[in-house]
């Protein structure tokens, strides 16, 4: 059984909160998605309690679960016609608000992490 979009948005949220370091009160995950879904290009920051933003290593495990995410919520959005006949989005930024319990996505559709 496939996942709604909420729950894929979910997961990615839970998968943030479990690696964000103590002092966290923001995450912020840049990622880009090969075309074809087999990997992907992650970049973990965090905003602490004196507003310093750092950045942060996911780990192997995060990573790949991240991965799976993304790939499960880009296939979502083509099934779904969430792309209004557009080419699907390459990457996202997602920000996990750990304070208020928020997550936001902000899909890119153009290579944006600098290499």
């Amino acid at each position: 059984m496939s996942k709604t979009y909420d729950q894929l948005n979910n997961d990615i949220g839970q998968i943030l909160f479990n690696i964000a370091p103590d002092r966290a009160k923001i995450i912020i995950m840049k990622a880009e998605l090969s075309q074809e879904g087999d990997h992907c290009q992650c970049q973990f920051d965090y905003i602490n309690e004196s507003n310093d933003i750092k950045q942060f290593l996911g780990g192997a495990r995060a990573n790949y679960d991240m991965l799976n995410c993304l790939v499960e919520l880009r296939k979502y959005c083509i099934d779904n016609n969430l792309t209004n006949g557009l080419t699907a989005w390459v990457g996202c930024v997602v920000t996990v608000d750990i304070e208020k319990a928020t997550i936001n996505i902000e899909f890119k559709y153009e290579p944006f992490i600098e290499k």
